[in-house]
């Protein structure tokens, strides 16, 4: 079987997929349409997110049977007609679940302790303790939205405090000894914190917005390592100005990729992106939840892995 690469990834998948006797061709530069022009000649391709596999992308692969996704999310694979035409699809999200939970409580006990700013204060020569007072974890619920691979790696990472975890997700029976799963509306009536943990579906896409926000019965943290369209950027500036979300740590925004970069070239940067780079109780960081040197090897192997199950 031939395997084109089409994003650098970890050596070793390349390594141990020669080893298995694949047949492994690499193109990091070629167009898309470059890309379609020879693609039948493919068993497989493994991709992170170089570009989005459509139904034309599909329909030139006339020979393909899997499509290896280096992440967890498949988004940009149009997975009804993949499967339509008999292709695997594979993922990873065991890949880098544990950095995601990791990468989230990191976030949360940086609001909850204000670290960002008292280090910023403090190189500045401002020794300011009353105003740097944080607040515990313990005694706090944490909701989830999602209960997947991501999702129940952040539960477990919460075991060693005493908090309440409760999950709410479209799959029945989900929950385990570190979350128990509940409606969304109880989760709603709960929460102190909300961390999100779901796909980008139609379902999700916009899923936080003023409604949303509205119903949740107490002022709330939020944490989204998930998708950033899954968070209504506007709808979240009013409510942190309201003080019905206490606080945001975002590892996603709506605004990303090529476009993030132009939003500080450009006269026309949006009001709502302006506030939360501006805002002391807001933590950005730009996609790297997932992105440790840990978890580009066990995305890498995870690949190879599931590729030698299905074909070898």
């Amino acid at each position: 079987m031939k395997i084109l690469h089409l994003d650098k990834n970890h050596p070793l998948l390349l390594n141990q997929l020669n080893d298995l006797g694949f047949t492994n061709h690499e193109d990091y530069t070629s167009s898309k349409s470059e890309i379609e022009a020879k693609i039948e000649t493919y068993d497989g391709i493994i991709i992170r997110s170089r570009f989005t596999i459509d139904q034309q992308f599909l329909n030139a692969a006339t020979n393909l049977k899997f499509i290896g996704r280096v992440g967890a999310g498949l988004e940009n694979i149009d997975c009804d007609y993949a499967e339509k035409k008999d292709v695997h699809l594979i993922s990873a999200p065991e890949g880098n679940r544990d950095a995601v939970g990791e990468h989230a409580l990191g976030m949360l006990l940086s609001l909850f302790n204000k670290l960002n700013k008292a280090d910023r204060e403090v190189r500045q020569g401002k020794w300011l303790r009353e105003d740097n007072r944080g607040i515990e974890l313990d005694g706090k619920t944490v909701g989830l939205i999602g209960y997947g691979n991501m999702g129940k790696a952040f539960a477990k990472k919460l075991r060693g405090f005493d908090v309440e975890v409760l999950c709410y997700d479209i799959k029945a029976n989900v929950g385990d000894e570190n979350a128990a799963q509940i409606s969304l509306s109880d989760l709603q009536e709960k929460a102190d914190v909300l961390s999100l943990h779901t796909p980008q579906t139609e379902l999700t896409i916009n899923m936080v917005n003023s409604e949303f926000i509205n119903k949740f019965k107490k002022p709330f943290w939020l944490i989204n390592t998930a998708r950033g369209k899954s968070v209504v950027t506007a709808d979240l500036v009013n409510a942190l100005e309201t003080g019905k979300i206490l606080g945001a740590g975002l590892d996603v925004l709506e605004y990303e990729k090529s476009s993030f970069e132009n939003l500080f070239t450009s006269s026309k940067m949006p009001t709502a992106f302006e506030y939360l780079i501006n805002a002391e109780n807001v933590l950005l960081t730009p996609h790297v939840a997932g992105w440790t040197l840990e978890s580009n090897i066990k995305l890498a192997q995870t690949i190879v892995d599931k590729i030698k199950t299905k074909f070898c």
